[in-house]
C-alpha cells in the first residue's frame, strides 16, 4: 500500500449529452466488491428505464480488484473506457455507473468511448476527493517552559495538535506525518534536553477534508 491513497470522500455525478443520448455518471465510494455490486444493483434500480447502466470500480486491498461492465454497449466501448478513466485519476475505493438514455442517433464506437469518459470525468469533477496518508498518533509528556518550543516546532512541519491537556506536566496528542516519526522523535528529546519523551499510539490515515483533518484507524501489521 502506498504511503498516499487518493480516493473519494464524497461522491458526485455528472451529465453528458452526446446527439440527444444522454451519459448520467453516478460516483460513491466502496471498500468491498459487495459494497461496489450494491451500488450498481442500487443505480440499475433508480435507472430502470434506461438502455445501459455500465460500470466500473477499483478496490484497494492486497491485489486490486478492477471491474468494468459494458452493459449491453459494443464490447470494449464502456466500461473499459470509464475504468481507464479511474486508473488515470489514480483513485482507488471507488465505483462509477454511467447510466445511458438512448438518443435515437449511433455514435459509433470512437463516439461510445469519448462520451462514457466524459461522462466519468464529470461525475469526478463534481465528487469530493481526498488523498489519505499514513501518520502516527503520538503523545508527548513535557515541562511548561517547552511548550512554546514544541508548538512552534509542529506548527513549522504542520503537525496537527490534536488536544493539549495541562495537569501537573503538559500532555500533547499529536499527529505526525509516517515520513516525520523518527525525526520528530529526534528533535522532541533534543528540545525538552531529554526530559520530554514522544510515545507513538496507533498508525492511522488522516487527510485534509474541507477545512479540518479527518483520521481513520488502522491497523498494525504484525510481524
Amino acid at each position: 500500500m502506498p504511503d498516499i491513497d487518493k480516493t473519494v470522500y464524497r461522491g458526485g455525478a455528472g451529465e453528458v449529452v452526446e446527439k440527444k443520448s444522454r451519459f448520467i455518471a453516478t460516483v460513491a465510494a466502496v471498500s468491498s466488491k459487495e459494497e461496489a455490486e450494491a451500488f450498481i444493483a442500487s443505480c440499475k434500480k433508480k435507472y430502470w428505464d434506461a438502455r445501459h447502466n455500465c460500470s466500473a470500480y477499483i478496490i484497494a486491498d492486497t491485489v486490486d480488484i478492477l471491474h468494468s461492465s459494458d452493459d449491453g454497449e459494443p464490447s470494449g466501448t464502456a466500461g473499459k473506457p470509464m475504468l481507464e478513466v479511474l486508473m488515470n485519476e489514480g483513485i482507488k475505493n471507488v465505483c462509477v455507473v454511467v447510466t445511458r438514455y438512448f438518443g435515437g442517433t449511433l455514435l459509433g464506437t470512437g463516439g461510445l468511448v469519448r462520451a462514457y469518459q466524459a461522462a466519468v470525468k464529470e461525475g469526478i469533477a463534481n465528487s469530493v476527493l481526498i488523498e489519505k496518508h499514513k501518520g502516527i498518533k503520538a503523545e508527548i509528556t513535557a515541562d511548561y517552559n517547552d511548550v512554546g518550543k514544541l508548538q512552534y516546532l509542529f506548527a513549522s512541519n504542520q503537525i496537527e495538535i490534536l488536544e493539549s491537556i495541562y495537569e501537573q506536566q503538559v500532555k500533547m496528542k499529536i499527529l505526525i506525518p509516517m515520513e516525520l516519526k523518527d525525526t520528530m522523535e529526534e528533535k522532541v528529546v533534543d528540545i525538552t534536553s531529554g526530559k520530554g519523551s514522544l510515545q507513538s499510539v496507533e498508525e492511522v490515515l488522516y487527510a485534509p477534508v474541507e477545512g479540518e483533518v479527518k483520521i481513520w484507524k488502522k491497523e498494525l501489521k504484525k510481524d
